[in-house]
């Protein structure tokens, strides 16, 4: 069992709870995005057992993180809103030099790679202004609920898979977010468990779609992947609640600059 995978979960797990900051965004930061999807893919094949010493910490990790800190993540949201979200702005920004190293050493730059980039950023970015649906929690579990739920999840894993895409933001705009962190802070399994089988079935097909493409298309792959990283930054920008004073704003830059510091760090002691 690779038990450091634990606190990696806990990373990925902790940023999964933020809309607007992917999972695999971190798994990039940490060194392992590629064995990540190596790992969920495989387990769903013949050789599974040589990935569950992997894979088992890691779940481990991002579950303590979901169920330990979604109060704490919920008051820092609610309290602090722009410092934590400018701490994240920090975290993207320094990824995107790693992933300029990480893209030059598995393909040959090319003028349609740019060009890939920014679709990817503009398509990304422009979630920055697609207004969230609003609707209340959902308490009341029938089919018609049960499967929004189940089908939020789904999307919701496909998005925590890649860079840039935030699991918790689609929820957002889904308009299932409250109904699933009130879940979470309240111990709802029945929500927990629809959610979980949703994620699971996303988890499964995201895995070995994304697998098959960074094998035979890594410089496309990562062009997108590099776009999604930088158009996420438009999204995780608090412009609406910008710091209403000085010092609020001190805080938001010494966030942000250890977001840079953090990743600098991961990336070097991580793997």
């Amino acid at each position: 069992m690779e038990w450091k995978n634990i606190w990696r979960g806990m990373a990925m797990g902790t940023s999964d709870l933020i809309p607007g900051v992917s999972g695999g965004t971190i798994a990039v930061i940490l060194g392992i995005y590629d064995r990540l999807i190596e790992a969920i893919s495989g387990v769903f094949s013949r050789y599974w057992k040589k990935y569950l010493g992997f894979l088992i910490p890691l779940a481990i990790g991002v579950g303590l993180a979901i169920i330990g800190l979604s109060h704490l993540i919920e008051f820092l949201l609610r309290e602090y809103y722009a410092p934590t979200q400018f701490f994240f702005l920090g975290l993207i920004l320094g990824i995107i030099p790693m992933l300029i190293v990480e893209i030059r050493s598995r393909a040959t730059v090319r003028p349609i790679h740019f060009v890939v980039m920014g679709i990817a950023a503009l398509l990304i970015a422009s979630m920055a202004v697609i207004k969230p649906t609003e609707t209340p929690i959902i308490t009341d579990v029938n089919f018609t609920t049960a499967l929004l739920l189940f089908f939020a999840g789904w999307l919701g894993s496909m998005a925590m898979l890649l860079p840039g895409i935030s699991g918790s933001f689609v929820l957002l705009l889904i308009g299932v977010y409250p109904t699933v962190i009130s879940a979470i802070s309240n111990f709802n399994f029945l929500i927990i468990g629809i959610v979980g089988a949703g994620v699971a079935v996303g988890f499964i097909v995201s895995s070995k779609v994304i697998r098959h493409l960074l094998a035979n298309y890594p410089g496309m792959t990562f062009s997108v992947i590099i776009g999604m990283v930088a158009g996420s930054l438009a999204v995780v920008f608090p412009a609406s609640s910008l710091p209403a004073s000085t010092g609020l704003w001190i805080l938001s830059v010494l966030s942000f600059l250890l977001g840079v510091i953090v990743v600098r760090f991961l990336s070097r002691y991580a793997v």
